[in-house]
């Protein structure tokens, strides 16, 4: 395989690699790599103010990501003593494809009492060492895309038939020479939900996100992130991916993705 990351740095931005590659077209990307992407941006500007934490992310997707050169631009919207609101732009050959706003918040340790409604948080269904291996259906050996960036494997259901949890791991750096930020790792994987958990023929339907927001209430520790995901949809066209986010030690987050839903 050529590739070694998802990204190279330029002079002018950052050069996509045909790891991004993603399953509706054969020239654009999975909106995983790029969102993961900003979330390295964002954490890097808020780490002069001493804020660590990506409470949320949200990605708008405004045009199809082309497997192209990319320019991030993020600015500090809002900076407070323990939080701060971030927003940002992806341009690809000379348009706005992507435009994002972000949270990240101080981490301060705080002891909390025993015995609180809802914990100790629930755990993923199974552990990566217990999950059989995955296999994107648009996997291709001839065509190196995002099913080569990230290994997978089944903590429960049938990827790409219906309800599932799926463990994520990267094979490769977000960036070349970088070993990924746990936030990256959360981002690269959770805009997969909709198809992980997709209940129409891939072969027959389109169900495009057109967005992603991801909310963490810690970051992962770890290599793994699970995708626990299912997919509902309207009567005109439309629906909605969600997901519980989750690493080995238990959940972590949640993330949600707006569906266009069309005929092939």
């Amino acid at each position: 395989m050529s590739s070694l990351s998802a990204f190279l740095p330029t002079a002018g931005g950052w050069r996509a690699s045909e790891l991004t590659r993603g399953p509706w077209d054969p020239g654009h990307q999975h909106a995983g790599p790029p969102s993961a992407l900003v979330a390295r941006e964002v954490l890097r500007a808020a780490a002069p103010l001493g804020l660590t934490h990506l409470a949320r992310l949200t990605a708008n997707l405004l045009r199809p990501i082309p497997i192209a050169e990319l320019q991030v631009a993020v600015a500090t919207d809002y900076a407070g003593r323990n939080a701060a609101h971030f927003s940002a732009t992806v341009a690809a050959e000379g348009k706005e494809v992507m435009r994002c706003t972000a949270l990240v918040q101080r981490e301060v340790p705080l002891p909390l009492p025993e015995g609180l409604a809802g914990h100790p948080l629930p755990r993923a269904p199974r552990s990566p060492q217990e999950s059989l291996p995955g296999r994107f259906p648009f996997h291709s050996d001839e065509r190196v895309g995002y099913s080569q960036l990230v290994e997978t494997r089944v903590a429960t259901g049938h990827m790409f038939r219906g309800p599932c949890a799926i463990w994520f791991r990267l094979r490769h750096p977000i960036v070349e020479g970088e070993t990924p930020m746990p936030a990256e790792r959360v981002a690269v994987a959770a805009d997969s939900g909709n198809g992980i958990s997709a209940i129409l023929d891939f072969r027959k339907y389109l169900f495009v996100n057109t967005d992603l927001t991801i909310n963490l209430l810690r970051p992962p520790r770890g290599e793994w992130v699970c995708i626990e995901a299912q997919t509902l949809f309207g009567p005109d066209s439309s629906g909605l991916a969600e997901s519980r986010i989750y690493d080995e030690e238990g959940l972590i987050g949640r993330g949600t993705q707006s569906l266009v839903v069309r005929s092939r």
